[in-house]
């Protein structure tokens, strides 16, 4: 299996506001930098979306680092969230209806496919990929704004 490393990255200018998101998926030495935007959506969505889009770049089975500064999104993997809601019905422990659960459903199926190890990094410091991902998303931001 081929082994990728995905940055991510979402910010929303209002939280609901219009959101964007941006990825970088490095492999052998190439970089492939991707971003959009929406226009009604939270930081957690944003985050989310970061890392099913860069899954989805990939064409194959592939072992993937993800890097990211949301614990929400790591959170999800590292403790074993995901694995409770989809076991649950999609519903939180104090059994409501799970946010961002459209999501969280295709990032699931996505790790079926992958083998994916998430990683925590500290937001806006010294990351020089996360940084890249968050000019990416706010980026995205402004040119979604500036064609309204």
């Amino acid at each position: 299996m081929k082994k990728i490393t995905l940055y991510t990255d979402g910010a929303c200018s209002g939280n609901p506001g219009v959101g964007g998101w941006g990825a970088v998926l490095m492999y052998n030495g190439y970089e492939k930098r991707i971003s959009a935007a929406e226009e009604c959506t939270t930081n957690n969505r944003m985050e989310v979306t970061a890392v099913i889009e860069g899954l989805k770049c990939l064409k194959e089975a592939c072992i993937v680092d993800v890097y990211s500064d949301s614990a929400y999104t790591v959170n999800a993997f590292n403790r074993g969230w995901i694995f409770d809601w989809e076991r649950s019905g999609w519903k939180k422990a104090d059994n409501k209806q799970l946010l961002n659960e459209d999501l969280w459903r295709e990032l699931f199926n996505l790790s079926k496919i992958h083998k994916l190890n998430f990683i925590k990094v500290k937001g806006h410091a010294d990351n020089e990929y996360n940084n890249i991902c968050d000019k990416l998303a706010t980026d995205a931001i402004k040119n979604f704004k500036n064609s309204l």
